[in-house]
């Protein structure tokens, strides 16, 4: 047998230095590692044992790229993987996502922007399929992952010709959190809205956004009231942000008596204001939030939300994309029902002096402790 290599900075053992080592062509050992039914046992045993001698491991990309098959999903992402980790929403979509590569024997790639940009990101990630997260505005992400012919599936995004997509009812969902709130009795409703970008001023609400307010709208006018008679508020998806605008609400002189987040981050941050302030939930105000994730039902308050299954989204998404890499028939757009689960966050709105004590208490000018 042949010495092993030892070095001299050569590098890794090739197929080329199999074969020579071997004497056998590099055709030879390709096919004893991809096509062992193309040689006789003993040659292939020959080859494998020198492989083994000289420490040659075939590459699993390059097999799988001559193959044209990457057995791996990608999970094209709106922000960066800090971002997207510390929300638990991607936590519980990703989870889904992972059951299905998990049972059909796939690989996850999570690909964030490049350079703030979706849409270069893409040559990057060698993948069989993308999951689009978030494309509510197409800067060319579809048109470049047509032109390669990778199949894609759209996530929480707006409908991009015939790419195929899964969604929530997201306006139903807020229609019917708004007919609850209504149902009880309130009449000052605040929002708590996600930012809808730089784009929303041309090009109007996008994506899920777009269809929670419409929602909202449907939800007020069923009630003969419009979107100016509610406040409404749009910042980031944090609880920093949720807190800080609660904040500034209930120090107003007419504060809400419930609140509407459109995303459960949101309603954590409007809890954690009025804890701190010392108002009482659901007796001075109600919350309402948007998702169920995990922790809406372990608030204190437990928050009344719209559940959508994130984790039945991202097992959807995650067999449509399968579906479309085996060239398989499917529906264009699937949506996922929504509906409300009413918690300990909601009650009617209190009466109208106990509403004015706490208006004065959250501006800090009510009855004075001096003699």
């Amino acid at each position: 047998m042949p010495g092993g290599r030892t070095g001299g900075g050569r590098g890794k053992p090739t197929a080329g230095d199999v074969a020579a080592a071997a004497g056998y062509s590099r055709t030879a050992v390709s096919f004893a590692f991809n096509s062992p039914d193309q040689l006789s046992r003993a040659t292939r045993e020959r080859i494998l044992a020198v492989a083994e001698e000289l420490g040659y491991r075939p590459s699993p990309l390059a097999r799988m790229l001559r193959a044209g098959q990457t057995r791996a999903l990608g999970v094209l992402l709106p922000q960066g993987l800090a971002a997207i980790l510390r929300n638990p929403y991607y936590t519980e979509f990703l989870r889904g996502v992972g059951e299905v590569c998990d049972r059909e024997g796939y690989t996850l790639l999570l690909t964030p922007p490049l350079r703030e940009s979706m849409l270069e990101a893409i040559p990057y990630a060698a993948v069989d399929g993308f999951v689009v997260c978030g494309l509510e505005t197409d800067r060319g992400e579809v048109a470049e992952l047509a032109r390669h012919q990778t199949p894609v599936v759209l996530v929480d995004g707006d409908p991009q010709s015939d790419a195929p997509g899964v969604d929530v009812d997201d306006r139903r969902g807020t229609r019917e959190a708004v007919r609850h709130l209504v149902g009880l009795g309130h009449r000052r409703i605040a929002v708590l809205s996600f930012d809808p970008g730089p784009d929303a001023a041309v090009r109007g609400y996008r994506g899920p956004l777009a269809r929670r307010l419409a929602g909202l709208a449907d939800g007020l006018a069923e009630a003969g009231r419009t979107m100016a008679d509610v406040e409404l508020a749009e910042v980031p998806i944090s609880r920093a942000d949720g807190e800080r605008t609660v904040r500034r609400w209930m120090a107003g002189p007419e504060p809400p008596t419930a609140i509407l987040a459109l995303s459960d981050i949101l309603a954590f941050g409007a809890l954690e204001a009025l804890r701190d302030l010392g108002v009482d939930v659901p007796g001075e105000v109600s919350v309402v939030g948007f998702d169920d994730l995990a922790e809406a039902a372990r608030t204190r308050p437990a928050l009344t939300t719209v559940r959508q299954d994130t984790e039945a989204k991202g097992r959807t998404a995650a067999g449509a994309l399968l579906a479309a890499i085996r060239g398989e028939q499917q529906p264009v757009r699937r949506l996922l029902p929504t509906r409300l689960v009413v918690r300990a966050s909601t009650a009617p709105p209190p009466p109208p002096g106990r509403r004015a004590e706490a208006a004065a208490r959250n501006r800090g000018d009510g009855p004075s402790d001096e003699p």
